[in-house]
């Protein structure tokens, strides 16, 4: 799973964006809309290699099952107990972290979706810190799309 990821991000001169959820997870399916957007998964897998792991299923959901070694590998990159869903860790094609979706390290503040102005704020920043190829065209097309798909 993250050894496959950081083996294209290498080879592709990529960073990584590892996506922590559950099939269950309202918001987590809001941002499977975001990256499946054409115009997003342009701007998004132009900087990154995306990897969905699945951390929250239930224990009873035969059809849904958790990523093996996700829960730790989430921990390992600084998701501090459960931290919600969904939990966005960016890392560099080595699998190291850079930043993750705890707004400015606050680890009572996973942003999970984006659809609060703050949220939306620190998405755009992780970017920032995370893709420097992204232009300030795509940073701003980024909180465009966010600001008009939030949730009301």
């Amino acid at each position: 799973m993250f050894s496959h990821a950081k083996a294209e991000a290498q080879n592709e001169h990529k960073h990584i964006l590892l996506v922590f959820s559950a099939s269950w997870c309202g918001p987590c399916k809001l941002f499977e809309s975001f990256l499946q957007d054409p115009q997003m998964k342009r701007i998004t897998e132009k900087a990154f290699v995306v990897q969905r792991i699945d951390v929250g299923e239930f224990k009873n959901d035969a059809k849904h099952i958790n990523t093996r070694g996700g829960a730790e590998l989430r921990s390992a990159l600084g998701g501090v107990g459960e931290p919600g869903f969904p939990f966005f860790v960016m890392t560099d094609e080595e699998g190291n972290s850079l930043v993750n979706s705890y707004r400015d390290g606050n680890t009572s503040g996973n942003v999970g979706y984006p659809a609060l102005p703050e949220e939306i704020d620190w998405y755009v920043e992780m970017l920032k810190r995370a893709a420097p190829s992204l232009t300030a065209a795509e940073l701003t097309a980024t909180r465009t799309w966010l600001q008009k798909h939030a949730p009301h």
